[in-house]
């Protein structure tokens, strides 16, 4: 079963709550998306780094329940 966009912010959140972010279903199919996850927990942590936290968030569903994940991470302004 495809995990929905709501559940992908859902765990995110919880991995870092003070995280600003959005999602967007690329291919309609509830299987691709697009995330941009701006997180002070960021601050210092290479963009692998980055990634790792919010797919760590993820609970090891990318690839799974997940297919695809295009992320963009950063820092607040």
């Amino acid at each position: 079963m495809p995990m929905d966009a709501h559940e992908i912010e859902r765990r995110i959140k919880a991995a870092l709550p003070d995280a600003d972010i959005e999602i967007r279903d690329l291919a309609g199919d509830g299987d691709h998306y697009a995330a941009k996850v701006v997180s002070e927990a960021f601050r210092g942590k290479s963009r692998v780094q980055q990634h790792q936290l919010v797919y760590a968030a993820l609970q090891g569903d990318m690839g799974g329940a997940l297919h695809a994940l295009a992320l963009q991470t950063g820092i607040p302004e």
